[in-house]
Parts: structure tokens; sequence; C-alpha cells
């Protein structure tokens, strides 16, 4: 499958708000000081593992969004890269001959 130049920025760009946002969030989950994160004993309560999970859990989603994201961006850079060096030796094909096979003409098998 083939993702457009915007996907591809899109999905990588979710990803890295992944990365800023859940970490954020975990980092602070951890601080938390309301009472609703540890008990007082200090010990983690349920409220802070289901948060942990569904941080962890968001985050390598984002994370696995974000890699599809950056191999549709490197692809389309090799792609372009590699159309800009076809252009620059004068090939306009992908077998690198710059000419078209008697099959691809409209004339092909007639004779004059």
């Amino acid at each position: 499958m083939r993702l457009s130049r915007t996907a591809s920025w899109f999905l990588l760009a979710f990803g890295v708000w992944s990365w800023f946002i859940w970490v954020s969030f975990v980092r602070n989950l951890w601080k938390n000081g309301s009472g609703l994160a540890f008990d007082a004993a200090g010990d983690p309560t349920s409220y802070f593992w289901v948060h942990l999970t569904l941080a962890v859990t968001s985050f390598l989603l984002g994370t696995a969004v974000g890699l599809i994201g950056l191999r549709g961006v490197l692809a389309l850079r090799r792609e372009s890269r590699t159309d800009r060096a076809d252009r620059a030796d004068g090939t306009d094909r992908a077998d690198g001959t710059g000419r078209a096979d008697r099959t691809d003409r409209p004339d092909a098998g007639t004779s004059a």
C-alpha cells in the first residue's frame, strides 16, 4: 500500500504528538499528590494502574502509527530521489532504457 505525502506526515506528526502527550501524562501521574494515584502509605492505587495501562497502550499505538508515517515519508523521499535521478540521466522508464518497447507504441504490429 502506498501512502500519500499528507497521510504520511500526518501519521508521523501523530506519533510525535503521542510521545509528547503520553510521556508528559505518565510524568504527571507519577508526581500526583492529590491522593488519587497513591494512597497515604505511598502505594499505587487502582486509579494509578488503570491510567498507567491506558497511557502505555496509547504510547505504543502512537509509536506504531508514527513508524508507519515515518516509513511512508522515507519511501516518498526515496521515490523522489529516484525520479530526479531518472530525469537527470534522460531515462523515463523503470528499466532505465529511456525508450519505449515496440509493444508500448500505438502502431505496434502494423506496417506502413
